[in-house]
């Protein structure tokens, strides 16, 4: 009976179950009349044949009859009434066997299965959430910013209208809550007022309507928006959104910061208190073929090496590692530090040809606007036209057609380029053409970006130097201000960590905890009382209290928790 009341007080607040409900009523209705109207003349043309019967009797012979039931207990003698029961049978056939089941299935079956479904997937957040991120589309930066959430152990729901995509999520055990995404009510329901931050990541147009209904019930909570088109960035600000984060443009500047051009230099990828870090690259330097301990460079400078990069792997310093042409190195020192040097490489050789983009589209107008900011020349190729004049301002040359062409990519300079960048949409041909541009010219540096994870390997085994995604740039952005830190893009899959030292470790020397060893983690500073600490060594202790910087995979931070016992 609690279901059934339940089940009947949400079709009564249900527009459509109304309606339907009217018209099944008025079927029903119009039913009960005919076998009314059928059981009148029942005793009409009984007493004309001279036979006496009660009313029960008709309606029993009515409803016998029009379900082709037949008892033949009572029967008409006449042709006048044998072709009455003619008529009776054939519409309670037509009446009863055709039209009220497929009424019924069709205005009450039907949505009583649509309730059950929908009931599955919540509407509410449990009572007593806090601190938990709402997230208003499980798109690609949404499905990886989940994994880190996870690991962090922040609750988080996503927002789903589409009934079909809520169910599939919630079967796929993802945190759902099904409503409308402009209703106050839904946001009511998922106790935004608690919640640590909402990320409004559909598209512009609905951002700003999602933005000023959150803004109209919680004034407070910080709200993160992805913007699509740069021109969009002010609206969603004026519309209440705190940060506004245009994810495809910062992915093609990023992308270029990572090319090889005019001379070394230090590129800042993220800060820790008054620190930065940095890459770089070594390409045509003294420090080619020297091993980091002999580069020396905590002693010139005193820049500390963190990491090392070789081929889209971030490898552990031991200090005997070899540097070689397109290894590029991860340090963290101050602004002087890194200045300093940063003057060092300025005399050495560089290729002065321009660095190939291939693909135009919002990612790469990006970054072809960022090379030219920075006095970098461009050759792009793009097979549309249109594309093409709108990055023909910030390009040396412009080659419209394949890439695949190697008449067209010889004409564009793949042989003497320094870097090729390459920002198509498609995975698979950012695959291909890595592969090609690494056949094509041995030294070149390759920076893609990737759509899928999946996909990561393999185009480093294609020949990538450099690979980033839009989930990893967004996830890690949005990551970034709910904990209130500056955005580090190290590269895909790898982030950086900043955990208290777990009881396990307290008092122990780095080489004693054996952090590295059974993680892979890079330690790069601890932070005690206030006090950071970069130069670190094997006798470097792990003070109780303190705070310990690491870089690393999300899977090696997962190892770090369970071998340590304590999740952080």
């Amino acid at each position: 009976m609690k279901f059934v009341g339940s089940q009947l007080a949400y079709y009564l607040k249900d527009r459509d179950f109304r309606k339907n409900s009217k018209i099944l009523l008025r079927y029903l209705a119009l039913l009960g009349i005919v076998i009314i109207v059928y059981s009148i003349l029942f005793h009409f043309i009984m007493e004309v044949e001279g036979q006496n019967h009660s009313w029960v009797t008709g309606f029993y012979w009515t409803l016998t009859v029009m379900s082709t039931l037949g008892f033949g207990d009572i029967t008409f003698e006449s042709d006048l009434g044998r072709a009455f029961s003619i008529l009776v049978l054939l519409s309670g056939i037509f009446m009863l066997l055709i039209v009220l089941p497929f009424a019924f299935i069709r205005h009450f079956y039907v949505p009583l299965l649509e309730s059950k479904k929908k009931n599955k997937v919540p509407r509410q957040v449990p009572a007593g959430t806090k601190g938990h991120i709402l997230i208003c589309s499980y798109d690609v930066i949404a499905s990886d910013l989940t994994e880190r959430l996870k690991q962090e152990n922040i609750p988080y729901y996503i927002i789903e209208n589409n009934l079909e995509k809520a169910l599939e999520n919630h079967y796929d055990q993802i945190p759902e809550l099904f409503g409308e995404l402009d209703a106050k009510e839904t946001y009511i329901r998922a106790n935004i007022k608690d919640a640590k931050l909402v990320l409004v990541n559909r598209d512009d147009i609905v951002n700003t309507k999602i933005i000023l209904t959150i803004r109209d019930i919680a004034p407070n909570v910080p709200i993160v928006a992805i913007a699509t088109d740069v021109e969009s960035i002010d609206v969603q600000k004026l519309s209440g959104a705190n940060h506004v984060l245009p994810v495809r443009k910062w992915l093609g500047e990023q992308l270029a910061n990572r090319v090889n051009a005019q001379h070394a230099k230090s590129q800042p990828i993220g800060q820790y208190e008054d620190l930065l870090l940095a890459e770089l690259p070594i390409h045509n330097t003294p420090l080619v073929s020297k091993t980091i301990r002999e580069a020396r460079l905590r002693q010139k400078f005193g820049v500390s090496v963190v990491g090392i990069w070789k081929r889209g792997k971030l490898q552990v310093i031991t200090g005997d590692e070899k540097l070689a042409q397109d290894s590029v190195l991860v340090i963290i020192g101050n602004k002087e530090q890194l200045h300093s040097i940063d003057e060092l490489f300025h005399d050495y050789n560089v290729n002065p040809n321009p660095i190939l983009l291939i693909g135009g589209g919002s990612v790469g107008l990006a970054a072809a606007e960022s090379l030219h900011k920075n006095g970098i020349l461009v050759n792009v190729i793009d097979k549309d036209p249109e594309i093409s004049k709108k990055l023909k301002p910030y390009c040396n040359e412009v080659f419209t057609g394949k890439a695949s062409d190697y008449e067209l990519l010889k004409k564009a300079g793949i042989l003497e380029a320094p870097s090729v960048l390459l920002s198509t949409h498609d995975d698979t041909m950012n695959i291909y053409l890595a592969s090609y541009c690494r056949q094509l010219n041995k030294e070149l540096r390759i920076v893609s970006r990737i759509s899928e994870a999946r996909n990561i390997d393999i185009i480093h085994k294609a020949g990538a130097n450099f690979v980033l995604s839009y989930s990893t740039l967004g996830s890690e952005a949005v990551l970034s201000i709910s904990k209130d830190q500056e955005l580090t893009v190290l590269g895909e899959g790898i982030t950086l960590f900043i955990i208290p030292t777990p009881r396990a470790l307290e008092g122990k020397t780095l080489a004693a905890s054996g952090i590295g060893a059974q993680t892979g983690l890079s330690v790069i500073a601890i932070k005690e009382n206030s006090k950071v600490t970069t130069l670190l060594s094997a006798t470097t202790l792990l003070p109780k209290g303190a705070e310990i910087v690491m870089l690393g995979t999300m899977e090696m931070k997962q190892v770090f928790n369970n071998i340590f016992a304590q999740v952080v």
